[in-house]
Protein backbone atom coordinates (compact mmCIF):
# COMPACT_ATOMS: atom_id res chain seq x y z
CA UNK A 1 0.00 0.00 0.00
CA UNK A 2 1.17 3.71 -1.18
CA UNK A 3 0.66 5.83 2.43
CA UNK A 4 -1.03 8.61 1.65
CA UNK A 5 -2.10 12.23 3.56
CA UNK A 6 -4.32 15.13 2.13
CA UNK A 7 -3.25 18.44 3.26
CA UNK A 8 -5.98 20.92 2.39
CA UNK A 9 -7.98 23.73 3.91
CA UNK A 10 -11.04 23.06 1.80
CA UNK A 11 -12.95 20.04 2.86
CA UNK A 12 -14.65 19.70 -0.48
CA UNK A 13 -11.27 19.21 -2.56
CA UNK A 14 -10.32 16.90 0.19
CA UNK A 15 -13.24 14.86 -0.61
CA UNK A 16 -12.60 15.11 -4.34
CA UNK A 17 -9.16 13.21 -3.92
CA UNK A 18 -11.14 10.91 -1.83
CA UNK A 19 -13.05 10.18 -4.46
CA UNK A 20 -10.64 10.19 -7.20
CA UNK A 21 -8.73 7.83 -5.08
CA UNK A 22 -11.20 4.91 -5.07
CA UNK A 23 -10.33 4.22 -8.37
CA UNK A 24 -6.92 3.36 -6.88
CA UNK A 25 -6.87 1.04 -4.28
CA UNK A 26 -3.25 0.53 -4.00
CA UNK A 27 -3.18 4.43 -2.33
CA UNK A 28 -4.33 4.15 1.03
CA UNK A 29 -5.32 7.62 3.14
CA UNK A 30 -3.70 7.76 6.66
CA UNK A 31 -4.51 11.02 7.31
CA UNK A 32 -6.90 14.76 6.45
CA UNK A 33 -5.16 17.79 7.21
CA UNK A 34 -6.58 21.39 7.68
CA UNK A 35 -3.12 23.38 7.45
CA UNK A 36 0.53 22.70 7.39
CA UNK A 37 0.64 22.76 11.30
CA UNK A 38 -1.46 19.71 11.00
CA UNK A 39 0.65 18.27 7.83
CA UNK A 40 3.68 18.48 9.18
CA UNK A 41 2.46 16.76 12.19
CA UNK A 42 1.32 13.93 10.09
CA UNK A 43 4.26 13.54 7.92
CA UNK A 44 6.11 12.95 11.71
CA UNK A 45 3.62 10.07 12.24
CA UNK A 46 2.61 8.28 9.22
CA UNK A 47 6.14 8.60 6.97
CA UNK A 48 3.48 8.73 3.94
CA UNK A 49 4.78 7.70 0.48
CA UNK A 50 3.01 10.46 -1.12
CA UNK A 51 0.94 13.95 -0.04
CA UNK A 52 -1.39 15.74 -1.92
CA UNK A 53 -0.45 19.25 -0.82
CA UNK A 54 -2.75 22.90 -1.43
CA UNK A 55 -0.33 25.82 -1.36
CA UNK A 56 -2.57 28.27 0.20
CA UNK A 57 -3.42 28.13 3.53
CA UNK A 58 -3.83 29.39 6.92
CA UNK A 59 -0.98 29.66 9.12
CA UNK A 60 2.09 28.45 7.21
CA UNK A 61 1.69 27.57 3.46
CA UNK A 62 2.68 24.35 1.37
CA UNK A 63 6.23 25.60 0.70
CA UNK A 64 6.88 26.58 4.42
CA UNK A 65 5.38 23.36 5.58
CA UNK A 66 7.82 21.37 2.83
CA UNK A 67 11.05 23.21 4.65
CA UNK A 68 10.19 21.63 7.89
CA UNK A 69 9.72 18.21 6.68
CA UNK A 70 13.10 16.19 7.62
CA UNK A 71 12.24 13.22 4.80
CA UNK A 72 10.07 14.89 1.82
CA UNK A 73 8.08 12.38 0.86
CA UNK A 74 6.57 12.32 -3.34
CA UNK A 75 4.56 15.61 -3.58
CA UNK A 76 1.22 16.43 -5.71
CA UNK A 77 0.20 19.77 -5.72
CA UNK A 78 -3.80 20.43 -5.77
CA UNK A 79 -3.81 24.08 -6.15
CA UNK A 80 -5.78 27.60 -7.31
CA UNK A 81 -2.48 29.26 -6.99
CA UNK A 82 -1.66 31.13 -10.35
CA UNK A 83 -0.43 29.46 -13.35
CA UNK A 84 2.62 31.78 -13.31
CA UNK A 85 3.97 30.58 -10.04
CA UNK A 86 3.49 27.07 -11.18
CA UNK A 87 5.07 27.10 -14.19
CA UNK A 88 8.28 27.54 -11.56
CA UNK A 89 8.15 24.06 -10.34
CA UNK A 90 6.57 22.30 -12.74
CA UNK A 91 9.75 20.30 -14.14
CA UNK A 92 10.65 19.70 -10.13
CA UNK A 93 7.29 18.33 -8.55
CA UNK A 94 5.78 15.26 -9.45
CA UNK A 95 2.77 17.05 -10.51
CA UNK A 96 0.24 19.34 -9.81
CA UNK A 97 -3.20 19.56 -10.55
CA UNK A 98 -4.47 23.27 -11.08
CA UNK A 99 -8.01 23.63 -9.60
CA UNK A 100 -11.06 22.34 -10.29
CA UNK A 101 -9.40 18.91 -12.20
CA UNK A 102 -10.84 16.65 -13.62
CA UNK A 103 -10.54 12.65 -13.26
CA UNK A 104 -8.79 11.85 -16.17
CA UNK A 105 -6.01 14.62 -14.93
CA UNK A 106 -5.80 13.28 -11.33
CA UNK A 107 -5.31 9.96 -12.79
CA UNK A 108 -2.62 11.30 -15.01
CA UNK A 109 -0.75 13.13 -11.76
CA UNK A 110 -0.98 9.18 -10.13
CA UNK A 111 0.58 7.95 -12.89
CA UNK A 112 2.79 9.90 -13.27
CA UNK A 113 3.56 9.82 -9.40
CA UNK A 114 4.27 5.69 -9.66
CA UNK A 115 6.11 6.24 -12.42
CA UNK A 116 8.77 8.54 -10.57
CA UNK A 117 7.82 7.45 -7.00
CA UNK A 118 11.89 7.34 -6.78
CA UNK A 119 12.74 10.71 -7.65
CA UNK A 120 13.67 13.33 -5.09
CA UNK A 121 11.33 16.16 -4.69
CA UNK A 122 13.11 18.03 -2.49
CA UNK A 123 14.79 20.27 -5.18
CA UNK A 124 11.42 22.17 -6.18
CA UNK A 125 11.84 24.01 -2.63
CA UNK A 126 14.80 26.45 -3.60
CA UNK A 127 13.07 27.16 -6.91
CA UNK A 128 9.65 27.33 -6.03
CA UNK A 129 9.59 29.61 -2.94
CA UNK A 130 10.75 32.80 -4.05
CA UNK A 131 7.43 32.77 -6.04
CA UNK A 132 5.66 33.26 -2.64
CA UNK A 133 4.89 36.48 -1.56
CA UNK A 134 4.63 35.30 1.79
CA UNK A 135 8.44 34.23 2.29
CA UNK A 136 9.17 37.37 1.69
CA UNK A 137 7.66 38.04 4.96
CA UNK A 138 8.86 36.02 7.27
CA UNK A 139 11.12 32.64 8.06
CA UNK A 140 9.78 29.17 9.37
CA UNK A 141 12.16 27.38 11.32
CA UNK A 142 11.59 24.01 13.75
CA UNK A 143 12.92 24.35 16.80
CA UNK A 144 12.40 20.91 19.45
CA UNK A 145 9.51 19.54 17.28
CA UNK A 146 7.60 23.21 17.08
CA UNK A 147 7.62 26.03 14.79
CA UNK A 148 8.50 29.13 14.95
CA UNK A 149 7.60 32.25 12.84
CA UNK A 150 10.09 34.64 12.37
CA UNK A 151 9.32 38.29 10.39
CA UNK A 152 12.13 39.57 8.33
CA UNK A 153 12.06 43.08 10.32
CA UNK A 154 13.04 41.15 13.95
CA UNK A 155 15.99 39.68 12.02
CA UNK A 156 19.11 41.84 13.24
CA UNK A 157 21.51 40.02 10.93
CA UNK A 158 22.33 36.14 9.29
CA UNK A 159 25.14 33.95 9.43
CA UNK A 160 26.87 31.17 7.90
CA UNK A 161 26.90 28.34 9.65
CA UNK A 162 28.10 25.31 7.87
CA UNK A 163 25.07 23.41 5.80
CA UNK A 164 22.94 26.04 7.83
CA UNK A 165 22.56 29.62 8.01
CA UNK A 166 22.06 31.16 11.38
CA UNK A 167 19.31 33.89 12.08
CA UNK A 168 19.95 36.26 14.46
CA UNK A 169 17.05 38.06 16.28
CA UNK A 170 16.49 39.88 19.78
CA UNK A 171 15.36 36.11 20.89
CA UNK A 172 18.61 34.50 20.02
CA UNK A 173 19.73 32.76 17.05
CA UNK A 174 17.86 30.07 15.24
CA UNK A 175 19.26 27.38 12.35
CA UNK A 176 17.44 27.22 8.93
CA UNK A 177 18.63 24.11 6.63
CA UNK A 178 18.92 26.89 4.16
CA UNK A 179 22.04 28.91 2.14
CA UNK A 180 23.26 32.44 2.30
CA UNK A 181 22.25 32.80 -1.52
CA UNK A 182 18.86 31.87 -0.78
CA UNK A 183 18.28 34.44 1.92
CA UNK A 184 20.30 37.08 -0.53
CA UNK A 185 17.32 36.46 -3.39
CA UNK A 186 14.74 35.80 -0.99
CA UNK A 187 15.03 38.97 1.44
CA UNK A 188 14.57 42.91 0.78
CA UNK A 189 17.69 43.87 -1.11
CA UNK A 190 17.03 47.60 0.41
CA UNK A 191 16.74 46.32 3.90
CA UNK A 192 19.03 43.13 3.57
CA UNK A 193 23.01 43.86 2.33
CA UNK A 194 25.37 40.96 1.98
CA UNK A 195 28.25 42.48 3.21
CA UNK A 196 30.34 39.73 3.66
CA UNK A 197 30.57 36.22 2.54
CA UNK A 198 29.21 35.06 5.82
CA UNK A 199 26.90 38.04 6.44
CA UNK A 200 23.72 39.36 5.34
CA UNK A 201 22.73 42.34 7.57
CA UNK A 202 19.81 43.96 8.50
CA UNK A 203 20.77 47.55 7.70
CA UNK A 204 18.18 49.37 10.46
CA UNK A 205 20.11 47.70 13.50
CA UNK A 206 23.50 49.71 12.19
CA UNK A 207 24.61 52.80 14.59
CA UNK A 208 27.64 52.89 12.68
CA UNK A 209 30.28 51.53 10.52
CA UNK A 210 33.90 51.69 11.56
CA UNK A 211 37.19 50.96 10.19
CA UNK A 212 38.65 47.75 10.62
CA UNK A 213 41.63 46.77 8.69
CA UNK A 214 42.76 46.00 5.21
CA UNK A 215 40.17 47.97 3.38
CA UNK A 216 37.25 46.35 5.55
CA UNK A 217 35.39 47.75 8.04
CA UNK A 218 33.22 46.88 11.14
CA UNK A 219 29.22 47.56 11.32
CA UNK A 220 28.12 48.34 15.09
CA UNK A 221 24.42 46.99 15.18
CA UNK A 222 22.11 48.57 18.04
CA UNK A 223 22.74 45.24 20.32
CA UNK A 224 26.31 45.69 20.18
CA UNK A 225 26.89 43.06 17.76
CA UNK A 226 29.79 43.68 15.21
CA UNK A 227 29.62 42.10 11.67
CA UNK A 228 32.49 42.22 9.66
CA UNK A 229 31.77 44.19 6.01
CA UNK A 230 34.36 43.08 3.41
CA UNK A 231 35.89 45.26 0.85
CA UNK A 232 33.57 44.44 -1.63
CA UNK A 233 30.68 44.34 0.60
CA UNK A 234 31.21 47.99 1.51
CA UNK A 235 30.36 49.72 -1.26
CA UNK A 236 27.06 48.01 -1.46
CA UNK A 237 26.26 49.08 1.87
CA UNK A 238 27.13 52.44 1.20
CA UNK A 239 24.91 52.74 -2.06
CA UNK A 240 21.74 51.42 0.24
CA UNK A 241 22.93 53.96 2.86
CA UNK A 242 22.78 56.72 0.95
CA UNK A 243 26.93 57.65 1.86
Amino acid sequence: MIKTVLIDDEPLARELVKEFLLAHPQIEVVAECNDGFEGLKAIQQYQPDLIFLDIQMPKINGFEMLELVDKIPCVIFTTAFEEYAIRAFEVNAIDYLLKPFSRDRFDKALQKMLERRTEVTAALLESTSQEMPMQHNRVVVKINGKIKIIPVQDIHYLEAADDYVKIVTQEGPFLKNKTMTFFEKMLDPQQFIRVHRSFILNVSQITRIDPYEKETYLAILRDGSKILVSKTGYPKLKEVLGL
